[in-house]
């Protein structure tokens, strides 16, 4: 039972993990129709009955994995165990309050197994380059998110005394969320410098931000730059996934793909 459900070598491992793909695709499927007010109104009760369909194969799903696996709690509480379990949990929350069934779509995150199961593996070296670069970005990032702030409460501020709420900056939490719009170069427009003061300071925010979306580009590209040399030195196998291998290793001491 644990060969099927968790691992993708055998034929019946494989047709699971394919079949149970195929089956989180639909379900998703379904509760975006739902959400569709023409299309629940012809075949909402179709739509409600395959919805627990679903629900119910992937309680079961979820119940054998907890069973074959040794230690059930720990896979519980692991990345695809609480996954695994918020991918049903609320159509049965959606009893007592009505519209939590729509967080199913957190089903499609269970589509992160495809990589295990068709032998991805090597897409999966690109992610955790990214993730290491993340990791190492996440100080000098936090550094620059609090001088972001601190600059638009600066700017909303300024612009609260200049406009003032009869050219609608009617508090300084609207006129921060006015310099966030445009320093971030959205713009929605829904709320507008009238006076001269006012435009000038809005012209130098919307300059500003131009550089400012550079900064965590910048800081971002270097770190993943840092990553991809630091992984380049340590060989990962193509077909595992698995690294720690010594500089002059050739196959994999795992699975003895040629690396």
């Amino acid at each position: 039972m644990y060969e099927i459900i968790f691992e993708s070598d055998t034929f019946a491992g494989k047709l699971f993990d394919i079949i149970l793909l195929l089956v989180i695709l639909l379900s998703v499927i379904v509760v975006m129709l739902e959400s569709v007010s023409s299309i629940e109104f012809r075949f909402g009760e179709i739509l409600r009955i395959s919805e627990w369909i679903f629900t119910i194969v992937f309680t079961i799903e979820y119940l054998f994995r907890l069973w074959s696996f040794g230690k059930p709690i720990k896979y519980a509480f692991s990345f695809f165990g609480i996954v695994d379990f918020l991918s049903f949990i609320p159509t049965y929350i959606g009893i007592f309050i009505p519209g939590t069934h729509f967080l199913m779509v957190i089903r499609i995150v269970r589509l992160v197994r495809v990589f295990r199961i068709f032998k991805l593996a090597r897409y999966l070296r690109e992610g955790k380059i990214m993730l290491d670069a993340l990791k190492a970005s996440g100080p000098k990032l936090a550094v620059f998110l609090v001088a972001i702030l601190s600059a638009v409460t600066v700017i909303g501020s300024a612009m609260y005394l200049i406009e003032g709420a009869s050219n609608g900056f009617t508090s300084i939490p609207r006129s921060i969320y006015w310099a966030i719009v445009t320093m971030t170069t959205v713009g929605y427009g829904d709320i507008s410098p009238k006076t001269s003061a006012g435009q000038f300071l809005a012209a130098v925010v919307m300059i500003l931000g131009y550089a400012i979306i550079a900064v965590p580009t910048g800081i971002l590209s270097f770190d993943i730059i840092k990553a991809v040399q630091k992984t380049n030195s340590n060989k990962i196998c193509p077909n595992c996934g698995a690294n720690n291998h010594d500089p002059d290793a050739k196959y994999c001491k795992y699975c003895g793909t040629k690396l």
